[in-house]
């Protein structure tokens, strides 16, 4: 078993234009052995500027929906699509997602998820291979198979949907309380439960 080291992309120019626009190889962050793995589309310019997935506003939004159902941001697992920022925060190419495919199918791999929750279209487009609309579909799972193996995948609006549109916080609240039943997290503990059994 590799470590998570391994999932850190530390040197990576196959795409020129992520290149010349990020300041950083942004990785994914949280535990090697999470039950949930959070997909979002790319780093934004906080992301690109600390290093870290979501970790603007809407990563508060997400900090506080996962405290809500009894997850917190130590014990799962977040990372993108694509690990660089695209220039003015476009969205990544189709030929930067296939790019970047490899890295986030080793991070699937490695961790074995109960769960993967892709946050808004690009992620879920990404991994199903078909068009989404996520406000519709959020909440629902499908199986999706990934390097050859089944997984759960948790359809989820983008946490930065919630701001600019009210009523996609109960969309959000929705699909992240089904995420937690998914790992089988029991709130009343603090989100801690399966982590001592490992």
């Amino acid at each position: 078993m590799g470590t998570m080291e391994d999932l850190c992309v530390t040197e990576c120019t196959r795409c020129p234009k992520l290149v010349e626009s990020r300041s950083r190889i942004v990785n994914g962050t949280g535990p090697e052995d999470a039950d949930v793995l959070f997909v979002g589309e790319g780093p934004g310019a906080r992301e690109d500027e600390q290093g870290e997935p979501f970790v603007g506003r809407s990563g508060s939004v997400l900090d506080e929906q996962l405290r809500t159902v009894g997850l917190d941001r130590e014990t799962v697992r977040i990372t993108n699509c694509v690990r660089c920022r695209p220039p003015e925060n476009r969205d990544p190419t189709t030929e930067e997602l296939e790019n970047c495919r490899g890295y986030l199918e080793t991070e699937i791999d490695r961790l074995d998820p109960d769960v993967i929750v892709t946050l808004g279209k690009v992620p879920t487009e990404h991994l199903l291979d078909r068009s989404v609309s996520v406000t519709k579909e959020a909440g629902s799972v499908e199986e999706v198979r990934i390097e050859g193996t089944p997984r759960r995948l948790l359809i989820c609006v983008h946490p930065a949907a919630t701001l600019y549109d009210r009523s996609q916080e109960e969309t959000f609240a929705d699909a992240l309380e089904r995420a937690a039943e998914l790992a089988d997290v029991d709130g009343s503990e603090g989100g801690q439960t399966r982590l001592d059994g490992f």
